[in-house]
């Protein structure tokens, strides 16, 4: 079943309690998102959604509202489950947002931080609790949460959580929970193994689908580079000159990320890393600075790619190109959020012509192949990868990308 609504120009059409619509116009929503204005009357109705919608859509808010406002109303609790620690804390922060001032208690759990502190949370019966799989799992084999009182279960960026082997996991949360419960499933993609989690553990689900699973974000303009692996450090630079804003720089390796941020801060730029093996403090500090402005350049491996919700990202730099073509999606939708514009740009190396018609078929356009611009000289050798003899110089290497320039 598709649900299909017609578009409405405010909250006020939704169904939605007066006490949400004034925290609403308190934050200044006035005007619901596709998802938003699809998934809130379906979500009051008390009906399972699987959602598909790109990220940056407004999904929080979509799933957020009225579950609070269904608590209001009920003894239970809700469990909202997400892949990341980074979005786990986010969710939270827009939960409070809207219901704190109404007297919402929520509680995350996620890895990284104190067992003993969550315990304590989670005997205070709070309504909302946040959390990833792994750590979930590990408070319920220890009795310390129970899913009897669950009333709703979201799983969020579902396809994430199954790309990062959390299947298990989600499927014995499933089994545990009331059968009289409502599911809430969002994925920007519809991979097989999300089909069949809704055919076993969903009830009748309503599809609210706002863009083709695999969509890219429209207002994204999307580039890309044939570029060797030596000069790349070198049309980065060349791209952090010539933008101005917020930048983020994706990596496939931890190891990466660590060389890749020490390279940008050489430039003279401010940048800052996050990837697995930052603590959780360390990744709380380097959201929060590149949020506020301290660090213009945030290097990121994909943990971050559906975990970063700052809505003035100028520019998306793909430095490695992900493992698979869903990341590219998710990758490229944290520029061009709330409404603006944003840009993507790929350095592809000339043997990772497979890799791009695997995203080009997902997103189901071509990606735009631009020349290389004069880049500026390297710096030391420390940017240049083992197998280049910088004796030769740098116009001889210039020549040689020239040549391997194409259309795909």
């Amino acid at each position: 079943m598709t649900h299909t609504n017609k578009a409405v120009p405010d909250f006020n059409n939704l169904g939605i309690a007066t006490n949400l619509l004034a925290v609403l116009a308190e934050q200044k929503f006035t005007s619901p998102t596709p998802i938003q204005r699809e998934c809130i009357p379906v979500v009051l109705a008390g009906k399972d959604i699987v959602g598909i919608a790109q990220t940056g859509t407004g999904k929080t808010l979509a799933f957020g509202l009225p579950i609070i406002q269904r608590l209001a109303t009920t003894n239970g609790q809700a469990l909202i489950i997400l892949p990341t620690r980074e979005l786990a804390i986010q969710v939270e922060e827009v939960m409070q947002k809207l219901g704190g001032k109404l007297g919402l208690r929520t509680v995350v759990i996620i890895g990284g931080a104190h067992m003993d502190r969550q315990k304590r949370s989670l005997r205070q019966n709070p309504h909302v609790v946040i959390a990833t799989p792994g750590r979930l799992i590990d408070h319920i084999q220890q009795k310390n949460f129970s899913l009897q009182h669950v009333k709703i279960i979201v799983l969020d960026e579902a396809d994430r959580m199954l790309d990062i082997g959390f299947a298990p996991q989600i499927k014995q949360i499933l089994s545990l929970a009331s059968p009289m419960r409502q599911t809430l499933l969002f994925s920007a993609t519809m991979p097989t193994e999300i089909v069949k989690i809704a055919n076993q553990y969903m009830k009748e689900p309503v599809r609210v689908e706002v863009a083709p699973a695999g969509t890219s974000a429209t207002n994204v303009k999307q580039e890309a580079y044939i570029v060797s692996k030596e000069c790349k450090m070198q049309l980065l630079e060349k791209h952090l000159a010539d933008h101005s804003g917020t930048v983020l720089v994706f990596s496939r390796t931890k190891h990466g990320a660590k060389k890749y941020t020490r390279s940008i801060n050489e430039m003279g730029h401010t940048a800052v890393e996050i990837h697995s093996d930052r603590s959780l403090s360390q990744r709380k500090a380097a959201m929060e600075g590149f949020k506020n402005g301290k660090f213009r350049v945030l290097v990121a491996t994909d943990i971050a790619s559906r975990g970063i919700d700052v809505n003035n990202i100028s520019l998306v730099v793909n430095y490695d190109l992900p493992d698979n073509p869903e990341d590219y999606v998710h990758r490229i939708g944290r520029t061009g959020r709330a409404g603006n514009s944003g840009k993507a740009v790929s350095f592809v190396a000339p043997d990772e012509r497979r890799d791009v018609l695997q995203i080009e078929r997902l997103i189901r356009k071509p990606l735009q192949v631009m020349p290389l611009p004069v880049l500026p000289p390297r710096r030391t050798v420390a940017h240049v990868s083992s197998g280049y003899e910088g004796g030769r110089g740098f116009g001889r290497n210039r020549r040689s990308e020239q040549r391997t320039r194409r259309k795909w």
